[in-house]
């Protein structure tokens, strides 16, 4: 039998047969889901039924066992894809979001309202940061997500203020690290599922274990031998995966993520870590979200770049020119070295994000490079 091809839009009626044989009955068949594309260049994984068992079950373990899942992601990327195969493995039916739709507190309060009429037992969501935030900012969606068992965050890095705003608000979240190749988050809260090792190369986080995916196809569904070949190895008797991150393990053994290989901006002749950057700039109260990036420059090689989310929609019309010296002044002394001060800002009403949920980073890199301060 061929493999199942995730199209766009497909629901668990339209799926969950298929899943329930490639999970329960031919582990050998697979699932290919498309990467998320934010680095601008999405690849199609072949994720087989023994690599998504594997996944669902050591999940299943750590969260305290099987349980009904709210879909509240794409089920054509891997998150989305999850929530059917861990359902499926539960022997429960998950309960969807409104396909299409914007996601709203009050949507994921309705959904979850179902979700609680149809059964007992653990109830799950996954979620990107952006959703978290926007329930965050809700009274009834702070309830709702309060009454979860556990939300498993992904998709893109957490910031340390929404965690804690979760964690004081009642609700349980579980970050995860992963991606479509390793049957998406395989690294919760720093700790590795059981049965996946982790090793660094100079920084550079490589994956290995029976999560992994079986390599690349075409879009004929012919293996694509050289993107695998690229990607995954024989390292000293076992199959690893290459991830474009970098980076750490604690002393309690916890992984911590420090960013992309290709993301290290160069100012100057400095290094400027984004994501320490994209910190100091959300600790401000002045600031909603911010996404920061490299951007080439004449006379600095790289500049620091920051699309910003102001706190306030009322200072949305102020120039870009007044935004960078108003973060700067709000900056405590000391925060930021000078070198990595945003030289260049954009302003907008959100971060411009992925179907996947992933911001759009080829998108925002267009706005800070056309935005010169």
């Amino acid at each position: 039998m061929t493999d199942l091809h995730v199209p766009e839009g497909a629901t668990w009626a339209q799926l969950s047969p298929r899943l329930r044989r490639i999970l329960l009955e031919a582990p050998d068949e697979a699932v290919v889901v498309a990467t998320s594309g934010s680095s601008g260049d999405p690849k199609r994984v072949r994720l087989t039924g023994a690599a998504l068992r594997a996944s669902g079950e050591a999940t299943a373990d750590l969260l305290g066992g099987h349980g009904r899942w709210l879909l509240a992601l794409p089920t054509h990327h891997v998150a989305g894809l999850q929530v059917l195969a861990r359902s499926v493995l539960a022997g429960t039916v998950p309960v969807a979001l409104s396909p299409g739709m914007p996601f709203t507190a009050a949507a994921f309060a309705a959904a979850l309202g179902q979700l609680v009429q149809e059964g007992d037992g653990p109830r799950y969501a996954s979620l990107v940061p952006t959703q978290l935030h926007r329930l965050l900012a809700d009274e009834e969606g702070t309830r709702a997500a309060a009454t979860l068992d556990a939300i498993l965050l992904g998709g893109a890095a957490a910031d340390p203020g929404l965690l804690t705003r979760a964690r004081d608000a009642g609700v349980r979240v579980v970050t995860t690290y992963g991606m479509s190749e390793t049957c998406g988050g395989c690294v919760y809260d720093g700790r590795p599922l059981a049965g996946l090792r982790v090793r660094l190369d100079d920084e550079r986080v490589l994956l290995s274990g029976p999560m992994l995916a079986d390599g690349y196809v075409q879009a004929d569904g012919r293996r694509d031998v050289g993107r695998t070949g690229e990607r995954f190895a024989e390292i000293a008797g076992a199959r690893w995966f290459r991830t474009d991150d970098r980076g750490e393990v604690d002393a309690d053994g916890r992984l911590r993520i420090l960013g992309r290989v290709d993301d290290v901006i160069i100012t100057g002749g400095h290094k400027v870590e984004p994501r320490e950057v994209e910190a100091a700039l959300r600790a401000l109260s002045l600031v909603d979200d911010a996404v920061v990036l490299g951007v080439p420059d004449a006379e600095w090689g790289q500049a620091v770049a920051a699309l910003v989310v102001p706190a306030a929609a009322r200072d949305l019309p102020e120039g870009t020119d007044a935004w960078r010296e108003r973060l700067r002044r709000a900056l405590p002394p000391h925060a930021l070295p000078d070198h990595a001060l945003p030289r260049r800002v954009v302003v907008r009403d959100g971060i411009p994000l992925l179907p996947s949920g992933k911001p759009d980073l080829q998108h925002i890199r267009g706005l800070l490079s056309r935005s010169l301060i």
